[in-house]
């Protein structure tokens, strides 16, 4: 029988993601929920005048970009004073965060897309439907931050 991310639910269950709210995930369900596609380890410009983000394609020095996963993830906060750790309480303030992210159109009512690994049972899906950062971005450690506003991605990235 299918499982989902192997967290032993038959494919007749309702998932959890459709029967929890998000605040009443375990830690396990809760991580499971990231779909690596690295969106969330890319550097963002915040338009002072109207809170818009803006995306670049610098990603943090922590990701491999080849594996959209963070090389210490367990450290990544102490390691990166300003790397955001995404939490069930903080989910008021997810509008940063692409419309695709799973924590984030969980949190605003809606579902988790086709290509998501925990529909597809594939953690390749992400990358196959163009959705991971995989195919062009840049490491952080190469480009000084006053040059960032000159890799930003084209709006239709992010939502």
């Amino acid at each position: 029988m299918a499982v989902y991310a192997g967290l032993g639910m038959k494919k007749t269950d309702r998932p959890f993601w459709e029967t929890k709210q998000l605040d009443e995930m375990t830690r396990e369900e809760w991580e499971s929920l990231c779909d690596g596609c690295a969106r969330c380890c890319l550097h963002k410009l915040e338009d002072e005048d109207n809170g818009d983000v803006h995306y670049t394609r610098i990603a943090c020095r922590l990701l491999d970009i080849g594996s959209c996963r963070c090389t210490d993830y367990a450290n990544r906060k102490s390691r990166v004073p300003d790397c955001v750790v995404l939490t069930p309480h903080g989910v008021q303030h997810f509008h940063w965060l692409p419309d695709t992210c799973a924590y984030r159109r969980l949190s605003e009512g809606g579902k988790l897309e086709s290509w998501h690994p925990l529909i597809s049972g594939d953690p390749e899906s992400v990358h196959r439907a163009g959705i991971s950062i995989r195919a062009f971005a840049l490491q952080d450690d190469d480009i000084p931050e006053a040059d960032y506003e000159d890799h930003l991605l084209d709006e239709r990235y992010d939502g």
